[in-house]
């Protein structure tokens, strides 16, 4: 009789995934922190600021999210340069 699979944790993507999603949720968390503090060094704490905010953030997303997958393989490649890897004892 073979083994049943391992039942999958719901509301969890396959750790495949994790390539896509690191990138997506970091772009996301950046981006709303950056676009935040540009536009309200920009326009001060007004209502002119939470009428710009969220199109500044929503585009600055839309170039950082294809952005970070193009360079991430290129990140990763100087990362590897920069520090040592961890020896089997």
């Amino acid at each position: 009789m073979t083994p049943s699979p391992a039942p999958r944790r719901r509301g969890k993507l396959p750790a495949r995934y994790a390539a896509i999603v690191m990138p997506l949720v970091l772009s996301v968390l950046m981006t709303f922190v950056v676009s935040a503090i540009s536009t309200l060094r920009s326009l001060g704490p007004t209502s002119a600021f939470l009428a710009t905010w969220p199109a500044a953030w929503a585009i600055s997303w839309l170039v950082a999210f294809p952005t970070l997958l193009a360079v991430l393989p290129l990140v990763r490649r100087i990362v590897a340069l920069a520090v040592e890897t961890s020896r089997p004892n």
